[in-house]
């Protein structure tokens, strides 16, 4: 049965130092079984304040920043030289500045066409499957979420592969008046994962995380509720401005 904490914050600075100690304890604990960690990143407005906390003491110093592998939750297909670029955006604010190896970096190719991007993305992930898994056993998992519900490139009403096996698939969304071809991780890759952390900041996202957390289940329309990895813990970091209606 999968577990949920849910955190409170009264203000932006307080909550990214709990993502950064749950980030930390998460990596400390699977370097300490396996020598490495999985993690994957997210994009978007939000993380922005915890990859700037992340490169500074004493964030530096305490992540054995050389034995993580980071992946990302999903992508736009553009150029990682482009402002939309999630891996792009991640390598400028926090990974260019982190002892992190550069085979260590696993981002999703933005400039190829999305199908053959998600099937490489696929293979890579892959990769990192243990023996007798499906799907890789990410360590520590990035979420945010949008006004409309979405999380990572999953949007309320779509179909995701109906194969369980298939870990990243091509997307075409349109948000917040940007249409794009996309990447995403599927649900099912996200759910093998041991921690997940959804960063939701913003009084416009007050009314779906009520919907999410504290109304019926309606997964297809409500991605974040797909979120429920059996052997995880999915942590909400939350302030109080997306709390507001909260009971």
């Amino acid at each position: 049965m999968n577990e949920r904490v849910t955190h409170i914050y009264p203000n932006i600075f307080e909550l990214y130092a709990g993502a950064a100690q749950n980030l930390y304890g998460a990596v400390k604990t699977a370097i300490t079984k396996r020598g490495q960690a999985l993690i994957v990143l997210s994009g978007g407005g939000t993380p922005v304040g915890l990859f700037v906390l992340l490169r500074q003491h004493p964030y530096l110093d305490l992540i054995p920043w050389e034995k993580i592998h980071v992946f990302w939750a999903d992508e736009r297909c553009v150029p990682p030289t482009d402002s939309q670029s999630n891996y792009g955006e991640a390598y400028k604010l926090l990974l260019s500045h982190v002892p992190i190896p550069e085979e260590n970096i696993h981002p999703i190719d933005g400039t190829l066409d999305p199908k053959e991007a998600a099937m490489r993305y696929h293979q890579t992930l892959v990769d990192f499957i243990a023996p007798g898994d499906i799907a890789p056993a990410f360590d520590w998992v990035l979420l945010g979420m949008g006004a409309d519900g979405h999380t990572a490139s999953l949007f309320p009403g779509q179909t995701e592969p109906f194969d369980p096996l298939v870990l990243a698939f091509p997307v075409q969304a349109n948000y917040d008046g940007r249409p794009a071809e996309r990447v995403s991780l599927t649900s099912n890759a996200i759910n093998y994962a041991h921690q997940v952390a959804f960063l939701v900041t913003g009084k416009q996202k007050a009314p779906v995380l009520k919907q999410v957390l504290e109304g019926a289940r309606v997964p297809r329309m409500l991605p974040p509720q797909r979120i429920q990895p059996p052997g995880g813990v999915v942590t909400w970091f939350i302030d109080q401005d997306a709390a507001s209606l909260l009971a």
